[in-house]
């Protein structure tokens, strides 16, 4: 069943919608010094211009004060409404995204993890489990962040895509 309430928001929402993409990677950070080989961060920013702006793109490595450094900057200096992190959501040591993001967001959304795991469980089974993608809000802009796989990466923007204006005008009230 179609909320109508839902649908009046979604017409509502902004047709013009500034982007970020990060992505963590300590092998890619290494490549993008001479060539850049990131995948999932290029399908990423394909994707979001098909539909809205890409004005912020970064590779980094695996490090929380950047990855902060760069929020900072894609907000402040670039004015994106939504940002994409891919990479740096293992269980790995080096891969901090989820906690360095769930210690900043303002407000979680717990219902994208919930949707991606179950999306990746029905792929996958039950190595699902493993997947720590999330969703939250900082400084009123929303940051969604992938693992860095590009099967992943194609799954998450599958379920996100269409729902970032709507996300964008709540953000905005």
């Amino acid at each position: 069943m179609k909320s109508e309430t839902m649908q009046k928001h979604r017409q509502d929402a902004p047709k013009s919608i500034n982007c970020g993409v990060i992505t963590l990677s300590d092998s890619r950070y290494k490549d993008s010094l001479g060539s850049s080989m990131d995948l999932s961060g290029d399908f990423i920013v394909d994707a979001l211009n098909k539909k809205y702006k890409v004005v912020f793109y970064t590779v980094i490595p695996d490090d929380s004060k950047l990855l902060i450094s760069n929020l900072e900057k894609a907000i402040d200096d670039c004015n994106v409404n939504v940002i994409i992190t891919t990479g740096g959501t293992g269980i790995g040591s080096r891969d901090i995204t989820i906690e360095t993001l769930k210690n900043i967001f303002d407000k979680e959304l717990d219902g994208f993890g919930e949707i991606f795991r179950y999306e990746s469980y029905k792929e996958l089974g039950a190595g699902a489990i493993l997947s720590r993608a999330t969703a939250g809000v900082y400084k009123r802009t929303l940051i969604i962040s992938l693992p860095g796989s590009p099967n992943a990466v194609r799954l998450g923007l599958k379920i996100i895509l269409d729902e970032l204006g709507h996300i964008v005008k709540h953000l905005k009230e």
